[in-house]
This record gives structure tokens, sequence and C-alpha cells, in this order.
């Protein structure tokens, strides 16, 4: 049977939003609605957080039992360490045939389209070694140079007939050990693109960004 462990990382110094993981946001703190999300995907057999942040620990270990709780060593803790060092550790610690990584910070994802991922990905293995979230763009893309990157401004397409791109929105990853220690990435050689909806994909970077997911999420609260 293959087995599946979901990875949430969640430092307890934020540079931009202050003390943004456990903030509250509609009603609840930040990491909470994620927590939620993925406890709800029949796939995850284990749900793992990593983190240095006290609040967050005596609040997991209060309210989610089940949730493994792996305190951050104090030598990834600094702001510029890479998140694939991250799951590196993380990954020696947990033992899975895959891993899914996502954020606290994508509080708007929903369980059925983290079950679609994972039923996705397992449906496509081994063709492909592993997936990422994207969002789909059609919109009027120029390079630094001033150069159209996905259209000819010659030809004056409507935008919901230009070829689409598609942006990685961070939201999910899904990966084995094997090709992380590898590559020293999430992707592998052959990733699979897993298109979410754009009114899941807000990822929390920002004031703004707390502000709009905030009211995104009361307005889903008021209209389910």
């Amino acid at each position: 049977m293959t087995t599946i462990a979901a990875l949430i990382p969640m430092r307890h110094h934020s540079q931009r939003v202050p003390g943004k993981n456990f903030r509250p946001l509609a009603g609840k703190p930040l990491y909470q609605h994620i927590i939620e999300a993925l406890l709800a995907c029949p796939e995850i057999d284990r749900l793992v957080v990593d983190t240095d942040s006290p609040p967050i620990i005596e609040g997991l270990q209060r309210d989610y039992p089940r949730v493994t709780v792996l305190e951050r060593p104090q030598h990834l803790r600094a702001d510029a360490i890479p998140m694939n060092e991250i799951l590196t550790y993380d990954t020696s610690q947990v033992e899975a045939d895959f891993y899914l990584q996502t954020h606290s910070t994508n509080p708007l994802l929903r369980s059925a389209t983290i079950s679609g991922a994972i039923q996705t990905f397992l449906g496509s293995y081994p063709a492909y070694d592993s997936l990422f979230s994207v969002t789909r763009l059609q919109t009027r893309l120029w390079d630094q140079l001033s150069r159209p990157i996905n259209h000819n401004p010659a030809i004056l397409l409507q935008t919901q007939d230009l070829p689409p791109v598609f942006e990685e929105n961070s939201c999910l990853y899904i990966f084995a050990r094997q090709n992380l220690l590898q590559r020293r990435n999430r992707l592998g050689e052959r990733p699979l693109l897993f298109e979410i909806p754009a009114s899941e994909a807000w990822d929390i970077d920002e004031e703004l960004d707390f502000a709009i997911a905030d009211f995104l999420m009361q307005y889903h609260m008021r209209h389910p």
C-alpha cells in the first residue's frame, strides 16, 4: 500500500507579515485552515508540521493530536535556508513512499483539490515522477526587454484565446525522497503540472494578501 505523508513547514518568524502563521484569519489562527483541509483527505496517512513556533506547537498538541510535530533544528531556522534543505531533514525523520508539501499560507486550498492532486499523481506515476500545482494565465505577458512571451502583438487575439501559460503557485508539491536527495529539488525529471482554481491559489506573502484571503474565506463561509 502506498503511503503519503503531508509536510507543512511553519516558521515562527515572518519578515513581511509579522506572526502570520498563527495570526487570526476568518476567526481562527491561519495555520488551522490548512491543517483541517489536510486532515479531511483520506489519501494522507500522516500529517507532519515542521516548526520552531511555540504557539503553533502548543496549539497543535492541544487541538490536533493526530498531527506529528517536528521541532525545527536551530541550524535550519535562518531566513535564508532553502526549503529543499528543510524538506531533506523532514523526510529523513518521517518515512513514506511519497510526500505532499504545502504551506499554512494557502488557507483557501480545499480538501477536494488536495485529494484530486494525489489521485492524479498516483494514476500518472511513474510516467511522471513528481507533481506541482499551477495557476493558468491567459493574459498578454512581456519580458523585461519588452519582448512578447506568449502572444504576437500584430495579431490582437482576445485574451481568452491566447495559448495558456502556467504559474507555479507554491500550493502543492508531491515528490519522493529519492528524487529530492538526487536533485536537491522537489521536482523530478518529469514533473506533472496540476492546475488548480485561482480562487484557491492565493498565497499570503504581504499584508494585502492576508486581507484578501480573510475576505475570501469569510465570503466562502457565508456562501458555502
